[in-house]
């Protein structure tokens, strides 16, 4: 019976990384080798009692590995990514493209640089099983077991907070990205819609959500323009992935391929994403769109305009003196 009030794979992904914080966090470790908590503390501005939580909860998810190093004779504490957390760079990266193309900001996200072929660049979304790209939503079809959604909504260990400061800081992911990751009903909610759920009362039965939760999600999605609202046959609403919603399958694929390759759920709670074209399961990778190669994540990295570098590792001494390259580092 415990075993079987798990969360699902993706319920524990989710718990996780789906935490504006947490990703936060994690991001400054890939792109500014962000080790030390002082360093996370003064880029991010956050609070030390809340940066201390979500840096013990990553410890204890196996995202970040506490190292020990000597500085002014003293033995302080750095935090490493871990092999898990390197696997979710192109988690990272597609979220990026996602609002490059869809969210509307006031300062310009930083370019995408693929040293392989040198070139400031977009992604696109492929599958790695036949190695066709691009592949959108309509390309793929979603299966789930029969207790998928029973157990991925789980509660999340603290209270959800929202970051005002975002325009400030041309690295921060943006409110609209929170919206779809930063809420345990809003990603499960996403992803019912992938599989096919349009109706308010399909949600209700399939995800176990409250009225007033659900009514709260629909306006919000709603309102940003990744669900549009139309009536079906009955005079009920009919909730529709928009073209905005449709572009977010990336984030959602690979949300999906990391979670089930690092986590074990029940029985009968994992989902199957199906590529039409080859009838094998997706493996979602991501090809540079100038080259048309593969992006590796030791060959790309993120570059701010005016000539000013968001990945520092070029430009700024590494705590423990190694020189790899962004999206490589432990």
């Amino acid at each position: 019976m415990a075993e079987d009030r798990r969360p699902s794979a993706i319920g524990q992904a989710l718990l996780a990384i789906s935490d504006q914080w947490t990703l936060l966090i994690l991001q400054r470790a890939f792109l500014m080798r962000t080790r030390r908590f002082a360093d996370w503390r003064d880029e991010l501005g956050m609070s030390e009692s809340v940066l201390a939580n979500r840096l013990k909860e990553l410890v204890a998810g196996d995202l970040l590995r506490p190292a020990p190093y000597r500085e002014q004779g003293r033995t302080r504490t750095e935090y490493l990514l871990t092999e898990r957390a390197l696997e979710l760079w192109p988690l990272l990266v597609e979220i990026w493209s996602w609002e490059r193309s869809w969210v509307p900001r006031r300062r310009g996200l930083p370019e995408l640089i693929h040293d392989a072929c040198g070139r400031r660049t977009d992604v696109e979304l492929g599958c790695a099983a036949c190695d066709r790209a691009p592949v959108t939503a309509r390309d793929t079809e979603t299966l789930r077991g029969s207790a998928t959604f029973a157990q991925v909504a789980v509660p999340r260990h603290h209270r959800r907070t929202v970051r005002d400061d975002v325009e400030r800081d041309p690295l921060s992911y943006f409110p609209e990205t929170f919206e779809l990751l930063g809420d345990r009903w809003s990603t499960v909610m996403l992803a019912a819609t992938f599989l096919g759920v349009r109706r308010f009362a399909d949600f209700q039965s399939e995800l176990g959500m409250a009225p007033s939760v659900l009514s709260d999600r629909l306006r919000r999605f709603t309102e940003l323009g990744v669900l549009s609202a139309g009536e079906s046959d009955g005079g009920r609403p009919r909730y529709l992935l928009t073209d905005k919603g449709l572009a977010f399958f990336g984030v959602f694929a690979f949300i999906v391929d990391w979670a089930q390759r690092w986590y074990a759920g029940p029985p009968g709670t994992d989902l199957l994403i199906t590529h039409r074209a080859c009838g094998r399961p997706f493996r979602p990778y991501l090809r540079c769109l100038s080259c048309g190669t593969p992006l590796n994540r030791t060959e790309v990295r993120f570059a701010l305009g005016d000539g000013q570098a968001a990945t520092t590792a070029a430009s700024r001494p590494l705590a423990s003196g190694d020189g790899r390259f962004p999206f490589s580092d432990r």
